[in-house]
């Protein structure tokens, strides 16, 4: 026959793990959310706003994007057609305000960190790719031309031409870079408007974070992207 002490000493570990107060309990389990939501950051995807309406009507102002950080992993690289998401290379964002509350800023500081945010100090654009380094990219009239040849493009914003009245090129892109144009052309102050840079208005393909994969938020405009090329 079982002795009842040792009954108790059998069932005790149970006892003690049903007996765990939630106040223990439930910042274990927030801990351990966020550090699955920051292996996904820094491994799978990664979640970016967008601010403007560059590449209306593809993206929309407010959407959530999540951009594939495997696929620069495996060897993708940017190609014509394709959106992507960047850094600034230098002076395309105005400084973004300060939130002023130091509790909200705290808080989203770490929820950007570890990707259930869009990065605080929201210095990344979506661009489409229009050229890859060593093509010729040129505007004149309402056509663009890459390599000479015309390209046609679908997904522009509806009453917008390629060239939006502004002529240019054609233009070499430099080794290692990219030639980035918004959708919404006459909303989009993109390579075009900064020729005068570094590269020309080409953006360094070391500052592309990866291709914007799919809309996450909100849920009317879920979209997986099937990006439209050449």
């Amino acid at each position: 026959m079982t002795q009842p002490g040792a009954a108790a000493e059998q069932q005790s570990p149970a006892s003690a793990r049903r007996r765990r107060p939630w106040w223990v309990e439930i910042p274990g389990m927030v801990a351990v959310g966020l550090v699955v939501a920051l292996l996904i950051k820094t491994c799978l995807f990664q979640v970016f706003s967008i601010p403007t309406g560059s590449m209306e009507n593809t993206l929309r102002v407010g959407d959530r994007v999540a951009v594939n950080k495997l696929a620069p992993l495996f060897g993708w690289e940017p190609e014509d057609g394709e959106p992507v998401v960047f850094r600034d290379p230098g002076g395309w964002l105005p400084p973004q305000p300060e939130d002023g509350n130091p509790v909200s800023e705290a808080v989203g500081g770490t929820l950007s960190f570890v990707g259930l945010l869009p990065p605080k100090d929201d210095n990344y654009l979506v661009k489409r790719v229009i050229a890859t380094a060593g093509q010729t990219v040129g505007c004149h009239g309402t056509t663009l031309t890459v390599d000479g040849r015309a390209v046609s493009e679908p997904y522009l914003h509806a009453g917008d031409d390629s060239c939006s009245g502004l002529d240019f090129g054609p233009l070499t892109v430099p080794a290692g870079h990219l030639w980035v144009e918004g959708d919404h052309r006459s909303d989009s102050a993109d390579s075009r408007y900064h020729r005068d840079g570094p590269a020309g208005g080409a953006v360094p393909v070391s500052d592309v974070v990866g291709p914007a994969s799919a809309v996450v938020w909100p849920l009317g405009h879920l979209d997986w992207f099937g990006w439209t090329g050449r």
